[in-house]
């Protein structure tokens, strides 16, 4: 298992709970951004990760979330899930993980695992946003 940064860990103390619940789903990965964040991933595609924008509360976790399961989570435990201007366009939503119990946060990152399972598959497979996008390419 990859080690989690001595930044990371000043800077997100609870991170260290995240990538011990996350490494036992199948096929996750703890790997760095460009700028040095942990990042949870699973096939190279984003699953969690610590929320770096500044309008996040520190110690929040942002992961894949469907949209109808966002508005749910946030309506029923509000001090817990929430979204920013910056986070509301993407379909994430950010956990306050102090707040969250193992169980608990072992189900939101197996709820963020099953999406980005789906999105993997969907672009293995050639069905993702990308290839229903493309137009098909003209015959010469």
């Amino acid at each position: 298992m990859r080690r989690v940064s001595p930044v990371t860990q000043v800077a997100f103390p609870q991170f260290h709970r995240v990538v011990r619940i996350a490494l036992i789903l199948p096929g996750v990965e703890l790997a760095t951004r460009y700028d040095g964040v942990p990042v949870l991933r699973l096939e190279g595609c984003f699953m969690a990760a610590p929320a770096s924008h500044p309008s996040a509360d520190d110690n929040s976790l942002v992961v894949r979330a469907d949209l109808d399961a966002r508005a749910l989570w946030q309506e029923e435990a509000p001090d817990t899930y929430y979204v920013t201007e910056y986070y509301g366009r993407h379909p994430v939503v950010l956990v306050r993980v102090a707040r969250l119990d193992d169980a608990a946060l072992r189900d939101v990152l197996i709820a963020s695992w099953r999406l980005t399972s789906l999105k993997t598959t969907a672009r293995r497979t050639g069905r993702g946003r990308a290839a229903r996008s493309m137009p098909p390419r003209p015959t010469p």
